[in-house]
């Protein structure tokens, strides 16, 4: 699965064409969030051009701790997966809490982390 890159798009065009009966508001919601994700991560300079193994992304464990860093996992696993679901109008997730990890992984790092934090916490938000 390959995530498509938006970051050099406006929210605003990707949002539009979400359309349909089956496109609801939390997936016009996510899909901007989405979006403005991958705009922070590249802007913090987090963004990878490299991707990782099959093998790595092919983890069964939670947030792929065994073989992925949290930020692979966020572009490899999370994004790309909640972009298809935002794609095919798919049902989203009823529960969320990627905003915790966000603070654990920053932890006792100097990076400036409070952009990030709440967009992860919006989308939290928006999946709870």
């Amino acid at each position: 699965m390959i995530y498509r890159h938006f970051a050099s798009k406006p929210v605003s065009i990707i949002v539009e064409c979400l359309e349909g009966d089956s496109v609801t508001e939390r997936h016009r919601q996510l899909a901007r969030e989405l979006c403005q994700l991958e705009k922070q991560l590249r802007d913090m300079g987090l963004w990878s051009e490299s991707t990782p193994s099959s093998e790595a992304l092919a983890s069964s464990q939670p947030f792929a701790v065994d073989t992925l860093t949290f930020l692979e996992w966020l572009q490899f696993i999370f994004l790309p997966r909640m972009q298809q679901r935002v794609d095919v109008s798919a049902p989203l997730p009823t529960a969320c809490a990627i905003a915790p990890m966000v603070e654990e992984y920053f932890r006792g790092v100097s990076a400036d982390s409070g952009a990030l934090l709440a967009l992860l916490a919006s989308i939290d938000e928006i999946l709870s």
